[in-house]
């Protein structure tokens, strides 16, 4: 990566959010795919692999500390030409995974019945959410791998290579759909079971690619030396980027699950109509989430060649584009919703409610597009601690009390719903607007290189 004015990093920027886009389109997929093609064979089947998500979306948020942590660093050293420093990162990231995986896959084992009963999954549901979530669950280590090994081809700017996988993986998991939700011959169907299977199957051969790319096309040393010497130093690092913003978007999926919690009160019906609406929710925001991951590599990149100013500029730059693409695809949305939903239902109240639903979600996505941008830049020049807060205090109060204020004692239902979490959303990017501009965030860039001078100068 070699960036030497604004120009030049619009061009890096775009050219690496692309095959981002294509990526996180393809994951995207594989959960969806589950949730499209098993509502043809159960339509109320939808509602249990959605309820079932929102779990392992918070187990994959654990392990996002790594992944994310691993990617601002790599991208860092990687400016500042440590080559060194890059591997101990992540092999650091490794031991974290495998040490976070067994706990997680622990507590499904124990927990998985009680949480579940917790945001109160309807009866005619819970028995194939919970199984669902088990087979997805007990393969943790796999899905943090995956993970790991993708921030770090993203960090060396291998956005095509990790396509490839995603690739294989959806093609993967609509034949194995195809085979066993509705079974096919001798196999029996096996409906959300097969579902879960078929990601798994799909997940292990994308880890598979993965790691086959990243053996020969990095130079990143995985070592026991660095698992007998434990880097605790860098770990340290990791967790100092890594926890905050794990806190940060794990506050926010629990109070998604609250919010759920809040749908299955309303019945199958809702519930239906929420996964629907979420699914086209996702396609509004993913190139918001694309072109935020390549920003948070070039900002990463630039803060490592000490170039805070051009920094600054990527950060305003890709801002501006988050916003425009979320709200075109919105309004998309929304002028042919009656047309999209027909491809996943023709219940005539799911068509109808949905309409609602996409019509807010247009002002939702006013502040999501700015917070999934901002946040990811903040986290790249050391501002790790605010996001969270902020998520942590606007999430519970706007998403799920004034959700449940609108929602379920106003008796506006999954509008008023929507209504709580788009004021999340738009309160939460006002704030962190007002924290980026404030330029707070080039004192502590100061202050870590100052640290990381004084570490170096004491190992000499």
């Amino acid at each position: 990566m070699n960036i030497n004015d604004a120009k030049n990093s619009n061009s890096i920027v775009f050219k690496m959010s692309v095959p981002i886009f294509i990526e996180l389109l393809l994951q995207m997929l594989v959960g969806n795919i589950d949730q499209i093609m098993i509502g043809h064979f159960n339509e109320a089947s939808v509602g249990a692999i959605g309820n079932a998500n929102l779990i392992i979306n918070l187990i994959i948020i654990v392990l996002s500390v790594m992944s994310v942590s691993s990617t601002v660093l790599i991208s860092r050293y990687m400016g500042a030409k440590n080559t060194e420093k890059i591997s101990e990162v992540f092999n650091a990231s490794i031991i974290m995974l495998v040490f976070t995986s067994i706990i997680i896959t622990v507590l499904i084992l124990l927990f998985s019945g009680p949480i579940l009963h917790w945001i109160q999954v309807p009866e005619i549901i819970f028995s194939e959410t919970k199984i669902y979530l088990l087979i997805v669950g007990l393969f943790t280590i796999v899905l943090g791998l995956y993970m790991t090994f993708a921030a770090a081809l993203r960090s060396y700017a291998l956005m095509k290579e990790v396509v490839t996988a995603s690739l294989a993986m959806n093609i993967l998991n609509i034949i194995g759909n195809m085979i066993l939700i509705k079974g096919f011959y001798l196999i029996p169907a096996l409906g959300v079971k097969g579902a879960a299977i078929s990601t798994i199957i799909s997940k292990i051969v994308g880890l598979g690619v993965v790691i086959y790319i990243f053996r020969r096309k990095t130079d990143i040393e995985i070592s026991k030396k660095y698992f007998v010497s434990f880097p605790k130093q860098t770990i340290k690092n990791l967790l100092h980027i890594g926890v905050p913003s794990a806190l940060e978007e794990l506050s926010y999926n629990l109070s998604q699950t609250a919010i759920m919690r809040f749908v299955n009160i309303f019945g199958t019906m809702v519930i239906t109509t929420k996964v629907y609406c979420s699914i086209l929710a996702n396609f509004a925001y993913i190139y918001s989430i694309a072109i935020s991951q390549a920003s948070q590599i070039v900002v990463s990149y630039l803060v490592g060649l000490f170039n805070l100013k051009l920094a600054s500029k990527r950060v305003w730059a890709s801002l501006f584009v988050s916003m425009v693409i979320s709200l075109s695809i919105t309004l998309f949305l929304y002028i042919f919703s009656d047309n999209i939903f027909g491809i996943f239902t023709k219940n005539p109240e799911i068509l109808s409610l949905g309409k609602k639903i996409i019509f807010v979600e247009f002002f939702l996505e006013i502040g999501r597009s700015i917070n999934i941008v901002m946040v990811r830049c903040l986290i790249a020049v050391e501002d790790v601690k605010f996001p969270a807060y902020m998520c942590i205090f606007s999430a519970w109060t706007f998403g799920v009390g004034f959700g449940y204020i609108f929602g379920v004692i106003m008796d506006m239902g999954l509008v008023g719903i929507w209504i709580g979490m788009a004021m999340d959303e738009c309160i939460r990017g006002t704030l962190l607007i007002l924290r980026f501009r404030s330029l707070g965030w080039t004192k502590k860039v100061h202050n870590k290189r100052k640290e990381e001078k004084c570490i170096q100068n004491h190992k000499l």
